[in-house]
């Protein structure tokens, strides 16, 4: 006679052993439609795509709609817009649970045919009475289970009757184990569960039931996910186990929380991962950014590129502590990419960010791109910290004053200039060029009284890129136009008076 093995057993021999599966490497993200893709979510995407590439393995989508109340196509297209965005590409097409009710059905039957589920009929105040009961008992509230003991004429009369019933399936009770890879060994104790209720009837499948259906079917060999699904896991392993499927390796995933080590906030755990590709940020930075959302590589770099993620990931190296949101990071990341785009790159993705006409301005454009990006950390940004390389700037004219400087002296200092810089007759136009022609005057009347009012002339700022920078991009006639005009906002205010 042979003797019985346990689940738990066959679950740590499996893992001892190294599961294979004959197609490889296989994990899936299946995330649900009833929200926008949350930077939690894109996370999780994310490190499953980094696994599987890293294994040679396959990365599948599953978008489990069954909510039909909550799931709509508005929050699918977002959870799609997002991953096409930062580039996680998946194999295969796209599984949904909506379109495989018939599938569950068939392991619904299964298991009430073979009396390891079965319906219940307890109405709501029935159930509450039994919470009730099991509190002031002070003990865990959970199903007695009276329903597993009606006869099958008696079911089968309630159920031709229309009466009311959900399916739940028989847990038995014991102590079930398994080997997280980022948390170690993990228990849990199935009696505190009770018969969970895994469909509300034949062709309405709940999550725990229907996510170890698709994964058996899909033969998803690693489940990585966030930890808010960690006492989910027993569940589907008592639900495999029924069924007679094999188990996968488990990885729980670390929480995000916000800078105050609280809970995200709204702000960033509800909005759409699609909130920050609008801001300006770009997919480089942002998978960069999530990556190192409680997981570092070898040496704790902080730039590192999609290729780089690829080779160096793996879930040995994902924390078991939290994973705190640092928007400065972010900041300081989609800056550095930015700063090192190519041109052409950074065209086009400046397009949604941009007046038309700007961009028509090539030239400009280019010319102006290094001085910007400088001052910036996001695309959104640009229209504002460039604007003045493409539009005349409206400023008040006090600020062209240098300190104490009168608007008598200001005047002459701009002239000056403007002297200087019409005997410039070299081509190009650089930099250099009026730098060495205005440097006599700052030399002898002081940096800030020549520097401070020719930025001011150019920019319409108190802070900009320097004027030599700026009229290197605005060219000789665009330089000289606009310091003149800065002479005349001074004289006919009657400032000089």
């Amino acid at each position: 006679m042979c003797a019985t093995i346990s689940f738990e057993f066959l679950v740590e021999k499996i893992i001892q052993m190294g599961y294979t599966n004959p197609m490889g490497v296989r994990v899936r993200f299946a995330p649900s439609p009833t929200g926008f893709f949350s930077l939690g979510n894109a996370r999780t995407a994310l490190f499953n795509w980094l696994f599987a590439r890293h294994e040679g393995g396959e990365f599948l989508l599953r978008i489990e709609d069954t909510d039909k109340e909550r799931s709509t196509k508005e929050f699918e297209e977002d959870v799609l817009a997002g991953l096409r965005w930062i580039g996680l590409n998946w194999d295969g097409g796209i599984t949904r649970q909506s379109e495989r009710l018939n599938l569950y059905e068939k392991y619904l039957k299964k298991l009430l045919l073979e009396h390891k589920a079965y319906h219940c009929f307890c109405t709501q105040e029935e159930l509450e009475a039994e919470y009730q009961g099991f509190l002031s008992q002070g003990l865990i509230p959970k199903y007695s289970g009276k329903c597993k003991y009606l006869s099958a004429d008696e079911a089968k009369q309630k159920l031709d009757s229309g009466t009311k019933s959900v399916i739940r399936i028989m847990m038995p009770e014991k102590t079930v184990s398994f080997p997280d890879i980022i948390r170690g060994k993990v228990e849990f104790k199935t009696e505190l569960f009770g018969d969970i209720i895994i469909a509300k009837g034949l062709t309405i499948p709940l999550y725990n039931f229907s996510v170890v259906v698709d994964d058996y079917e899909s033969n998803i060999t690693h489940v990585i996910r966030g930890e808010d699904h960690l006492s989910n896991t027993p569940k589907q392993m008592m639900i495999q186990e029924t069924l007679g499927f094999p188990p996968v390796h488990y990885a729980h995933l670390p929480l995000i929380l916000g800078p105050d080590r609280k809970k995200l906030s709204k702000r960033y755990a509800a909005a759409s991962l699609n909130e920050f590709k609008r801001e300006g940020y770009v997919p480089e930075a942002m998978i960069n950014f999530l990556a190192l959302l409680g997981w570092h590589p070898e040496r704790d770099r902080e730039v590192l590129s999609c290729d780089e993620l690829i080779s160096e990931f793996s879930l040995k190296r994902v924390q078991k502590a939290s994973a705190v949101f640092n928007e400065e990071k972010l900041n300081w990341l989609n800056s550095h990419y930015l700063k090192n785009m190519n041109t052409n790159n950074f065209i086009e993705a400046l397009k949604p960010f941009v007046p038309g006409e700007w961009l028509d301005k090539k030239d400009t454009l280019k010319k102006a791109l290094p001085l910007v990006c400088e001052r910036i950390g996001k695309l959104a940004e640009f229209k504002t910290e460039g604007e003045y390389f493409f539009k005349q700037p409206e400023y008040k004219k006090e600020i062209l004053c240098w300190k104490e400087t009168s608007f008598e002296q200001t005047a002459k200092n701009l002239n000056d200039i403007l002297e200087k810089i019409k005997e410039i007759s070299a081509k190009p136009f650089t930099k250099k060029l009026v730098h060495d022609a205005i440097s006599p005057l700052s030399d002898s009347r002081g940096r800030g009284e020549i520097f401070w009012p020719f930025r001011v002339a150019l920019s319409g700022r108190e802070a900009s890129p320097g004027p030599t920078e700026i009229s290197e991009v605005l060219g000789k006639t665009e330089t000289l136009n606009r310091i003149s005009l800065a002479l005349q906002k001074i004289e006919t205010s009657g400032a000089m008076v």
